[in-house]
């Protein structure tokens, strides 16, 4: 008899998995990784921390991979040819889940088919995409060796797990900050339903905005780092002195996106414009920038910053790597500025998700709010200017979705 199953979050940034015992209804154990795939060479790949630590060892050479759930919802993406060999969104995806299931497999001394996977309430407005990634991301749940698979929204996973800190029943929105996306639910909770196998009649709405902590980070490339690399210069053409194409520094704001400056015709360009700009030293460290793949390195470096700024008023945002030596301050009010448009997004949706609920924000009790960027001073004060900051609430910020999704099996196995 099959004594676990699996609740696993598969993240923009980073994926989780919850070992829960059926029997004894306990999570035993949770634990992360990163969602990234390091493809060294043909015949060897790594997942997560062994991923980055590999790459980095490896002077940034092969091909480094993440953000791969956003791959999911993109139609226009079939595969593409990593040393030759042919991937689709799937086989991505399923090397990672395949990781989590075997890391967990050896932990309780079982093969376990029976899967809770967390999406997000919307992984496109397109229901034609939506409806595609929720199947690829099936697809690959049983390519990783998984025969029974639920899935279940992500915020409401978390309101499982919430559910279990509650003394009675309350009214609660939840709020889900993942790297790509930011959901929300609204449900009536109680613990003394929490093993109930009919939920439905609880889960009054749910919706999300493409908004997460990946856009913080490019807003902070956009607006402190660009102009490192030549962003407001222009280059002599034929006598006629015009702006360089802002494209360029668009993808530099997506660092997964920065490989295809490297290939032949966009790399030839880059030197040009160094000649064109007559050897601007910007233009130079634009070039080592792309040829070093330092995109990763500087972006650990911008998230860092951006973690920093939720305990301290003040960073000092410095790299220095290949002969390229960056050094910015950051304020959080200055944080704040760069990403106000992201809030704006956010704190929009979230008014017009309450108001289109037609509940009264007083009969709200509590807001329990989960996910890395949850922990964002802008983000917060979204909440605090609609509710008290004694009924703000926030949990394990990585690992309380996996835990939820876990929680959530028995209700979802009674509905099947």
């Amino acid at each position: 008899m099959k004594n676990y199953i699996y609740g696993i979050d598969f993240g923009t940034s980073n994926s989780v998995l919850s070992i829960l015992n059926t029997t004894t209804r306990k999570i035993e154990k949770t634990f992360s990784e990163n969602s990234v795939i390091y493809f060294q060479d043909v015949q060897h790949f790594f997942i997560g921390k062994d991923a980055i630590q590999h790459y980095l060892s490896n002077d940034m050479k092969g091909r480094l991979l993440k953000s791969i759930k956003t791959l999911l919802p993109q139609s226009a993406f079939t595969f593409t040819y990593i040393f030759g060999k042919k991937y689709s969104a799937e086989d991505l995806v399923c090397l990672i889940l395949q990781y989590l299931k075997t890391q967990a497999d050896q932990l309780v001394g079982e093969d376990v088919t029976e899967v809770v996977l967390g999406r997000p309430v919307v992984f496109s407005e397109d229901i034609a995409k939506d409806q595609l990634a929720e199947k690829r991301l099936i697809n690959a749940a049983r390519k990783a060796g998984f025969e029974k698979i639920w899935l279940q929204y992500e915020p409401i996973a978390a309101g499982f797990l919430y559910e279990q800190s509650i003394e009675k029943p309350e009214l609660v929105l939840i709020g889900d900050f993942g790297g790509g996306t930011t959901d929300f639910t609204l449900m009536q909770l109680d613990k003394q339903k929490s093993t109930a196998v009919d939920r439905q009649q609880d889960i009054l709405k749910s919706g999300g905005v493409h908004t997460g902590g990946d856009d913080f980070d490019a807003a902070i490339m956009w607006h402190k780092l660009v102009k490192h690399f030549g962003y407001g210069l222009q280059y002599d053409s034929n006598g006629k002195m015009l702006d360089l194409p802002v494209h360029i520094f668009r993808t530099l704001c997506e660092w997964e996106q920065m490989a295809f400056l490297k290939e032949g015709k966009l790399r030839k360009q880059l030197d040009n414009y160094y000649q064109y700009t007559n050897k601007n030293i910007a233009i130079d460290k634009l070039r080592t920038l792309i040829d070093d793949n330092l995109g990763f390195a500087l972006f650990q470096t911008i998230e860092q910053a951006k973690i920093d700024l939720s305990k301290q008023e003040n960073v000092d945002l410095y790299f220095n790597k290949s002969g390229l030596d960056l050094a910015e301050h950051l304020s959080l009010a200055d944080f704040n500025g760069i990403v106000k448009k992201d809030i704006d997004d956010i704190e929009h949706f979230l008014t017009k998700f309450i108001a289109e609920s037609g509940i009264e924000i007083n009969a709200i009790k509590n807001v329990f709010i989960t996910g890395g960027a949850s922990s964002v001073e802008a983000v917060l004060s979204v909440f605090k200017k609609l509710f008290a900051n004694e009924k703000i609430h926030s949990g394990d910020n990585f690992n309380s979705v996996a835990q939820g999704l876990a929680l959530s099996y028995f209700y979802l196995q009674g509905r099947a």
